[in-house]
């Protein structure tokens, strides 16, 4: 069932053009991550979605009586005036139920002093089952399973909303939207503000969601666990994935090479045929060449009138007007100009080769202690890190990641024990708030400042960061997080470093620069011990987990999955996440939806109807996935049976990627059955 439906949306500030001819379609139950570089416009769309702002073209249709919730970035301003406490205003949501409440308490003082009649016994029979089906008996559960979800300890329960940061008036809104249960919930970067275990209670909770959810997040490893299909949204428009974030990774680069191929094919069938004519328009094949350098022109003339990708099963008829036959030079120059119809967005061009292998022994530590002389942080098991290792640091915030890194590099001295470095290091650190640059220089000047070269190398240096034109010119002060995170990767490269301390990486970068970082890396012939709250990147990268926990460093040799079924006391959940760009060897086998967050507010040894519900929710939509999934399966096949070439290998990769989902939806499906 269609819930909202969007038609040729475009929005525009003066004279610039934000996007143009956006249509999409949601349905009830869908899950939708909405994907795209920054700048793009996302945020905007989700706006002109949730019904905030006006398009300057096209039309929003919604469902009647559709409700919506929407969370921004920021709600700093969401609660001004009010003086709820967090608590208070979880307790807002149920104003109906409370009501009910006090008036059932009316009509049962009645009823004690011996009113029985009709008229109030009908009236509390009415209102208790209101108040039943309302969920009266569980409104004061489900709010403390909200604010312990999201991190909220019991004794910042009775705070004040105005004492409350940027950050915490967010998990607030974000708590108080999951409690009303809107119809359509809508999502801009949910996971900000949140820790990890915070991250993975929403997680938990976003995929028995009974209602449909819009989520924009640079959190691949979040949108992967929860969405269902996914936006990608560029310059170009919106374009619809069915499927995990992994398997639209997979679709769209299958898509970038079926059109790089068609486009490799279609210049080469151009060139030849200007080549014939070339030999022959004054030769003994002149009436030749002239036809073909007529029909050339008209092919030439359709691809730039509805390009490459639109002139497939069309012929030049159809472009409604006649032409003039171009020369054999400017037909040249034609063919020279034609874009690439590939809509792979520009991506960094990151380079990271150290200049010296070192030792094969990179650290090594002896019952070390990390922190401050005035404030001891954590004690560490005696640790060993060898050449081509990738450590992940993981623990809450400020438990002292950070802290570590920089007792590493030599800045913090420790408070006990002795860090020994390997021969032939050549150390690259990059801080998470960006210390190193200088905000008083000019984006040039920190390149030229870091490494002797030209202006002009440096220039042609930074448009491999996605720094063009007078983007070099800006001041390092004036840059979004994002300019400031590409040009501290810049800075990092030119170190050539062997043994890399990374911080953070991947704050404030969008998803096509995560992915770029997280390939190069993924290739990099080094040592890494990596900070990220980025589970996706440490999913792909890390040998070793280092896991503070209870003020001292616990070390697992293995990977993030491995970690995880040991900490959860499972088996490991085999994961295929593939956001580099290469078509997929295994199936991909999502873990079965988890319900232990129940136990953070019940009894674990028991079974509560709420489980049964979210069991049964689950079930429902895991069927009408199947049934979707088994209808582009066989629409797949169907247009199979008629491609050829090109076109029909495309086919059997992408049926290849809708049977891997069916497989991993059925398996899903059977484990909850068995239940």
């Amino acid at each position: 069932m269609i819930i909202l439906q969007a038609n040729e949306l475009a929005h525009a500030f003066g004279a610039d053009d934000l996007f143009e001819d956006v249509s999409v379609t949601l349905h009830a139950k869908d899950r939708v991550g909405l994907v795209g570089p920054n700048g793009v416009g996302k945020t905007t769309l989700l706006l002109i979605l949730a019904g905030l702002l006006e398009p300057t073209g096209g039309s929003v249709s919604r469902q009647a009586e559709l409700t919506l919730g929407y969370l921004r970035q920021e709600a700093v301003l969401t609660f001004a005036g009010q003086d709820n406490t967090v608590y208070e205003e979880m307790l807002s949501v149920f104003a109906g139920l409370r009501a009910h409440e006090t008036r059932l308490r009316e009509l049962e003082t009645r009823m004690e002093a011996g009113e029985m009649g009709e008229d109030v016994l009908e009236e509390y029979g009415r209102i208790q089952t209101l108040y039943e089906h309302g969920g009266g008996y569980d409104y004061q559960h489900d709010i403390k399973r909200v604010l312990q979800g999201l991190g909220f300890a019991a004794d910042e329960w009775d705070t004040p909303l105005t004492h409350l940061s940027g950050g915490q008036k967010t998990r607030v809104l974000l708590g108080r939207l999951l409690l009303e249960k809107p119809d359509l919930l809508i999502l801009d970067e949910p996971t900000n503000h949140l820790d990890t275990s915070a991250i993975e209670w929403l997680e938990k909770t976003l995929r028995t969601w009974e209602g449909t959810l819009i989520i924009v997040s640079h959190d691949r490893y979040f949108l992967d666990r929860v969405v269902t299909q996914v936006w990608s949204m560029n310059q170009f428009g919106v374009k619809a994935y069915k499927g995990s974030y992994s398997t639209y990774v997979q679709q769209r680069e299958l898509e970038w090479q079926h059109e790089e191929t068609l486009f490799a094919n279609e210049m080469a069938r151009l060139e030849a045929e200007l080549e014939f004519i070339r030999k022959n328009i004054a030769g003994g094949k002149t009436d030749i060449a002239k036809g073909k350098l007529k029909r050339l022109t008209r092919d030439l003339v359709l691809i730039e009138e509805v390009g490459l990708l639109g002139m497939q099963g069309k012929n030049w008829l159809q472009i409604g007007e006649r032409v003039r036959t171009l020369t054999v030079n400017e037909a040249a120059q034609r063919i020279k100009e034609l874009p690439s119809p590939t809509s792979r967005m520009p991506k960094l061009k990151i380079k990271l080769k150290p200049e010296q292998r070192s030792s094969r022994f990179v650290l090594r530590t002896k019952k070390l202690r990390i922190g401050y002389p005035e404030n001891s942080l954590f004690d560490c098991d005696d640790l060993n890190l060898e050449r081509l290792d990738c450590v992940a640091l993981i623990g809450p915030n400020g438990s002292g990641k950070s802290t570590f890194l920089r007792t590493i590099l030599g800045d913090i001295p420790p408070l006990r024990g002795k860090i020994r470095l390997g021969d032939g290091l050549i150390l690259g650190y990059f801080a998470q708030g960006h210390e190193q640059l200088d905000v008083n220089r000019r984006v040039l000047d920190e390149v030229l400042a870091h490494k002797p070269m030209s202006p002009e190398e440096a220039r042609r240096y930074l448009g491999q960061y996605l720094f063009r034109g007078d983007d070099v010119f800006k001041q390092v002060g004036d840059l979004s997080g994002g300019e400031r995170g590409r040009l501290a990767l810049a800075l990092l490269a030119l170190d050539e470093a062997n043994f890399l301390l990374l911080d953070e990486p991947t704050n404030h970068l969008d998803i096509p620069s995560q992915e770029a970082l997280q390939a190069v890396l993924e290739q990099f012939d080094g040592t890494i011990v990596l900070v990220s709250h980025d589970r996706y990147l440490v999913d792909r990268l890390a040998t070793q987990i280092w896991e503070l926990r209870d003020q001292h460093l616990h070390v697992f040799d293995g990977t993030y999955q491995e970690f995880l079924a040991t900490k959860e006391g499972g088996e490991a959940i085999i994961k295929t996440i593939s956001s580099k760009v290469a078509l997929p060897t295994k199936e991909k086998v999502l873990p079965p939806v988890n319900l232990d967050w129940i136990e953070d507010v019940v009894d674990p040894l028991k079974v509560t109807a709420e489980d049964r519900r979210a069991r049964d929710r689950r079930i429902r939509e895991l069927t009408e996935q199947i049934e979707e999934t088994e209808g582009w399966w066989e629409q797949l096949t169907f247009q199979l049976a008629r491609a050829t070439g090109a076109r029909k290998e495309a086919l059997e990769q992408e049926r290849t990627i809708a049977q891997t989902e069916l497989t991993t939806l059925s398996t899903e499906l059977d484990e909850l059955m068995a239940l």
